[in-house]
């Protein structure tokens, strides 16, 4: 039986989410079941990029508090840490708040920097992660709710993410290519590789719509959940939104790592009240390949989401061509020229984007065949075969 706690806050009124979390805890056999005095203990929140609390992109500064002073109350010693994706880590602890909320308490703050390789589970064999991670006692593991644009959903597994130095990350978005199994299966990977010891979610004010980053639209949903195992926590979150769980790639990936993943979610124990959130906006995620090789043109040109830059809004700043994993955006007068023969559909230039210029659209075919998909629950991609074999 996996216990997920669920426990309705409204706003970050900071006594009222300590102690929804101090509870949380406490259900799951409290602190001192997870944490010992002397140990050092990694916080991971998501520090995805400068944005501040309202903007919904990072895990809440009180939620990190918290946390932080649970931790130090037990005397052990807190590292709070991350490897975001865009922009100077000291701006964005200034621009989330969290340099403020931390101030006059005793915890270090640190940017990942040191990768350490460690064996992992085929077909990895090895995977590069954060030195102050794999050191760490004990993980606590503060994910945001979020959609994601390749992943539908970015919650306790995909938070580990973080945990790939630098530019690392879009290496592995190279590596996997347009193949979104594999990399959904290493993100299942590096969090079976970390083993929290706790994942607690921040659903005060989640992102809907195309998340993880600037495009994504706030939305308050008023829960913090708790578990020791994130598979779980993700599993409740897509109940929650009306997603069946096995549409979230790390959830079917996790799933089909187990032994028995239908008995897994019935043993899914829910403590508290289990929203129902209706018309939850999600990416319109066409990005499928499938099929032999030679019709994957074909798919890239009329069937699948790619992104583009709004040049009203684009300042040449030269955030997503320099992370571009395949490098196939490069600058002109107005905006950005990008080459959707080679591009790979990762959507890391909409994510990293701090100026809201990148965006992705459905090509009109793939429009139509979307709302027949909606239409008669039949999956995209059986569509688009037999479209083609026509």
């Amino acid at each position: 039986m996996v216990e997920v706690i669920i426990k309705h806050v409204p706003t970050y009124n900071y006594s009222e989410v300590k102690r929804a979390i101090k509870e949380s805890i406490y259900m799951l056999g409290g602190i001192n079941a997870f944490i010992r005095p002397g140990q050092r203990v990694l916080i991971k929140p998501n520090l995805l990029a400068a944005s501040t609390p309202e903007q919904a992109i990072v895990t809440h500064p009180y939620v990190v508090r918290a946390v932080t002073e649970l931790v130090i109350d037990v005397g052990a010693h807190p590292i709070i840490g991350d490897s975001p994706a865009v922009g100077s880590f000291g701006k964005i602890l200034k621009k989330t708040g969290l340099l403020e909320a931390l101030k006059d308490l005793n915890v270090e703050i640190k940017e990942f920097t040191n990768s350490t390789t460690v064996e992992a589970a085929h077909p990895f064999k090895k995977l590069e992660l954060a030195t102050d991670a794999l050191e760490a006692d004990v993980i606590i593991n503060l994910p945001k709710l979020k959609t994601h644009r390749q992943m539908v959903l970015t919650v306790g597994i995909k938070n580990l993410f973080g945990c790939v130095v630098g530019m690392k990350k879009p290496q592995w978005h190279y590596r996997a290519g347009v193949n979104e199994e594999y990399f959904a299966r290493l993100l299942v990977t590096i969090y079976q590789t970390l083993k929290p010891s706790l994942t607690i979610v921040d659903g005060i004010l989640s992102l809907e719509g195309d998340g993880p980053g600037t495009s994504g639209i706030p939305r308050q949903l008023g829960v913090i959940m708790a578990s020791t195992d994130a598979l779980a926590i993700d599993i409740t979150v897509s109940r929650m939104i009306g997603l069946e769980p096995e549409t979230v790639p790390t959830n079917k990936a996790a799933l089909s790592m187990l032994k028995d993943g239908k008995a897994f979610q019935r043993e899914i124990k829910i403590e508290g009240i289990l929203p129902t959130v209706s018309d939850f906006k999600l990416p319109d995620v066409t990005h499928l390949f499938f099929g032999p090789f030679y019709t994957h043109k074909l798919l890239r040109s009329y069937f699948i989401t790619k992104p583009f830059s709004d040049p009203a809004l684009c300042r040449l700043c030269g955030e997503c061509w320099k992370y571009c994993p395949a490098q196939v955006i490069t600058p002109r007068e107005k905006g950005v020229a990008i080459d959707y023969n080679r591009c790979i559909r990762c959507f890391c230039c909409v994510e990293v984007c701090p100026h809201r210029a990148m965006k992705t659209k459905i090509p009109p075919a793939g429009k139509i065949l979307k709302r027949v998909s909606d239409l008669f629950k039949i999956p995209l991609h059986n569509l688009i075969q037999s479209s083609h074999r026509r």
